[in-house]
């Protein structure tokens, strides 16, 4: 059953897909009890979210009133700490989903949150460097480049602009010495060397999962996640923050109220429609650092590739989105065959890795292993 707020949006899906397995209903994700009778007359197993983070926890909640599973591409937001947002986290990403691991366990019931490339893939790689490269992790950097191209735009992002404002403009969290503390943002820039063809690219520092799902599984001595935004795209994002229109509280304009953050993603481009003026190729990839198994150190990064060209022809859609949504369908192939399977609220990390990275080559996306990080 697909659904969205937009009718006619979900039908065309349907109808482009060609599957009599699937339908369409329009359903407002806002709508905690709408979703859950939706839930429950469609006798839906599993509810996977690929909206927003905004409305996580409204269908967190009615996923588990309804009985079902759950699986999310990124967690429950963040706040920052009232007084020291430099210096140390506030409500983190995904605490509001973690402080209901009880409940989710008491139904009997699994949510995977976290799943999709980044958070997700770079999670699943974190897991097998700890259960099949390294004997002690020291560091897991989690570094995420492209050499894409949008041609005919001046500014285009190629995915939602609503989060990555949220992701870039919040203070980053890292893990360190056995806790959190959170830097300002774009912060420690580093020139990072990505694969096939792609190159040297500049990273800072960007709040995202990574660095509060792998600790709570993997034992490493530091987490960090940084980003390769490029310096025209970290002043646009700075131009937005000083002009107020990263807020989401509504203002009055001409007698009505909108959020000013909807009214930048409204004027940019939707980023799936930008897959037949995209050129390049996008990474994303874990970057893991300690001793090996035979006792030596050892520097690894784990990673995955998509060209835009390759991803357009297969399957018609842009590479940074095609990336992303291919993670969760292997995830959800794993759990309903009873591969991966467990209660509560758990990450990718929780789960064996091998069986993912082996699906995830079976649909003929392999992953990368690169010595020396």
């Amino acid at each position: 059953m697909v659904a969205d707020n937009r009718p006619g949006r979900a039908e065309a899906v349907v109808a482009a897909v060609g599957d009599p397995r699937f339908s369409a209903i329009t359903l407002d994700a806002s709508d905690g009890r709408a979703v859950e009778a939706a839930l429950r007359e469609h006798r839906c197993g599993v509810l996977f979210n690929a909206v927003d983070p905004r409305f996580a926890m409204t269908l967190f909640r009615a996923a588990l009133a309804a009985g079902a599973d759950y699986l999310d591409m990124a967690m429950s937001l963040s706040r920052p700490h009232p007084e020291r947002p430099y210096e140390l986290p506030g409500v983190k990403l995904g605490d509001e989903q973690f402080e209901l691991d009880g409940a989710w366990r008491g139904a009997g019931r699994l949510a995977l949150v976290g799943m999709g490339v980044e958070p997700g893939l770079s999670d699943v790689f974190a897991r097998y460097a700890a259960d099949h490269l390294f004997s002690r992790i020291e560091e897991i950097g989690v570094r995420d480049g492209a050499n894409l191209v949008v041609d005919g735009y001046d500014f285009a992002p190629t995915f939602s602009i609503w989060t990555t404002i949220e992701e870039c403009l919040n203070p980053p969290v890292i893990w360190e010495n056995g806790g959190w503390r959170t830097t300002a943002p774009f912060s420690e820039p580093e020139v990072f060397d990505f694969p096939e063809g792609i190159g040297p690219v500049e990273c800072v520092n960007v709040e995202h999962e990574e660095a509060l799902l792998i600790p709570r599984w993997v034992d490493a001595g530091r987490v960090t996640f940084k980003y390769g935004l490029g310096r025209e795209f970290i002043g646009v994002l700075r131009t937005l923050h000083k002009l107020g229109l990263d807020r989401t509280d509504e203002v009055a304009v001409g007698g009505v109220r909108v959020a000013p953050r909807d009214v930048v993603a409204a004027c940019l481009p939707d980023p799936a429609t930008l897959g037949d003026r995209m050129r390049g190729k996008t990474c994303a990839g874990t970057w893991v650092r300690g001793t090996g198994a035979d006792g030596g150190s050892r520097e690894v990064y784990l990673y995955h590739v998509v060209d835009n060209e390759w991803s357009m022809e297969e399957y018609g859609s842009q590479a940074v989105v095609w990336q992303t949504a291919v993670c969760p369908v292997v995830a959800l192939e794993l759990v309903a065959g009873g591969v991966w399977k467990g209660t509560g609220v758990l990450g990718p990390e929780a789960f064996d890795a091998v069986p993912f990275l082996d699906l995830l080559t079976e649909y003929g996306s392999p992953w990368g292993l690169r010595e020396g990080g």
